[in-house]
């Protein structure tokens, strides 16, 4: 089951408190599901709890009769398809006059007398995104949308959404395939905007992901470091016992002093080690940069003893 739909059946199973909550969460599902007009009451749905939600919402609020219907699709995965509908033209009229609705209105648009408080707003947008929502897959990226199928409809909801607290600036509008898009991206926002909706456990699911994918950042970084610097090592490891080798066959380890020597020799058995380890494994330990100041004295011998010599 994808994380969208996870999303929705927690949505379908969280608390109302009271009636004028309850109203303005069934105003959101009503108003942004499939048709909301006078003459057309419909939605249409991949999730079973928000179908049966939907029904026994918009039944026990203004006694209409919702038919369900359901078919088997077949995208990506199999998958249930639930169609919702009023059949009945009068109760249609009165639904969209429960929600002070009128026919004549040019552009359909969020009524907010309908969201009597501050604190009916986490459930109008509940309401709001059981119907139109999705959310992806924190696994694979952090994005929250509304597919609205009205512009003014989707200018509205954008300006209602940048009232809330946590949000730092309107969310952004795009048209896509003849509907709007209202969404917003960012795993500490979407987090916060499930919480506040009434998903806090589908809010934790980001928060522990964003948290997985930080430490897994972090190692990776770690390991890409201590990889790179084991390659560098590897070189200058190369290098020096090239030099080391030259040395031993034009004059022999003996033509060095014996603190030369003695790295020399270190080297040779140690070709894994960085300075730091070269350093502590001497008779008398030094410094890496003391190591290294010494691995380019050899280094410069060798150079010395090859162009004398050829």
């Amino acid at each position: 089951m994808s994380f969208s739909k996870e999303t929705k059946r927690e949505l379908c199973l969280s608390e109302i408190s009271g009636d004028r909550e309850r109203y303005a969460f069934a105003y959101g599902m009503a108003l942004f599901s499939k048709n909301f007009s006078a003459g057309s009451v419909s939605l249409t749905t991949g999730c079973k709890a928000v179908a049966v939600l939907y029904s026994e919402t918009l039944s026990a609020l203004t006694s209409a009769i919702v038919d369900i219907s359901c078919t088997l699709t077949k995208r990506r995965e199999e998958k249930d398809i639930y169609t919702l509908s009023v059949p009945d033209s009068e109760d249609c009229e009165r639904i969209f006059d429960y929600f002070n609705h009128v026919d004549n209105t040019p552009s359909l648009r969020i009524n907010r007398a309908n969201i009597e408080s501050e604190e009916c707003i986490p459930y109008f947008l509940r309401g709001v995104f059981l119907v139109c929502g999705n959310v992806t897959d924190p696994e694979k990226d952090y994005h929250m949308e509304f597919v609205v199928p009205h512009m003014n409809l989707a200018n509205d909801l954008s300006r209602l959404m940048s009232e809330i607290d946590i949000m730092e600036s309107e969310p952004n509008v795009v048209r896509r395939k003849g509907s709007y898009v209202v969404y917003i991206k960012g795993s500490d926002l979407i987090a916060d905007m499930l919480a506040y909706i009434g998903a806090p456990m589908a809010s934790l699911d980001i928060i522990q992901q964003q948290i997985y994918k930080s430490v897994r950042n972090k190692v990776n970084r770690q390991i890409n470091s201590e990889t790179a610097n084991s390659n560098k090592t590897a070189a200058a490891s190369a290098k020096q016992l090239r030099a080391i080798g030259i040395i031993k066959e034009k004059r022999g380890l003996g033509y060095l002093s014996d603190e030369l020597r003695e790295l020399a020799e270190l080297r040779e058995e140690y070709p894994e080690y960085n300075l730091r380890e070269l350093g502590e494994a001497l008779s008398t330990p030094i410094s890496r940069s003391g190591v290294n100041h010494r691995l380019m004295k050899i280094m410069e011998i060798a150079e010395e003893l090859s162009e004398t010599e050829n």
